[in-house]
């Protein structure tokens, strides 16, 4: 038997800027500053928290990381938020899309400051028109 993975509780990654990337965390996403450690910053909300600490951003070294939602209606309403505070979405003009060929997931992507790459995704999305 191996060990079951729970929720996440963190992630650490380097920031050029801790507070400048806190400062865009909370406008553009919503998150709440928890904490100040040395030479860093913790974000979250009730379910996850972002650290940031004063290094070489390394967005090269994670393809991306995740966040599911709810519901396609949750995702659109983030697409829409995203836009409305000026978040630059991949793939403009069909944002909403397929994790990957054939995939029952759907998704969307975005870059934060120091270019990491996240995505926001609904499991078991496939519209109606598609499925069968």
């Amino acid at each position: 038997m191996g060990i079951k993975l729970g929720t996440i509780g963190h992630i650490v990654l380097a920031a050029s800027d801790p507070t400048r990337s806190a400062r865009w965390w909370i406008e553009k996403i919503g998150l709440r500053k928890e904490f100040e450690f040395k030479g860093g910053v913790v974000l979250g909300n009730d379910d996850v928290a972002l650290a940031f600490f004063k290094g070489k951003p390394r967005p090269e070294a994670i393809e991306h990381i995740s966040f599911h939602l709810p519901n396609m209606k949750e995702l659109k309403a983030a697409l829409a938020h995203l836009k409305r505070m000026k978040v630059d979405v991949e793939d403009p003009g069909d944002e909403i899309g397929p994790e990957a060929p054939g995939s029952r997931n759907y998704g969307l992507w975005f870059r934060d400051l120091d270019g990491y790459r996240w995505e926001l995704s609904v499991l078991n999305a496939v519209p109606a028109a598609r499925k069968g």
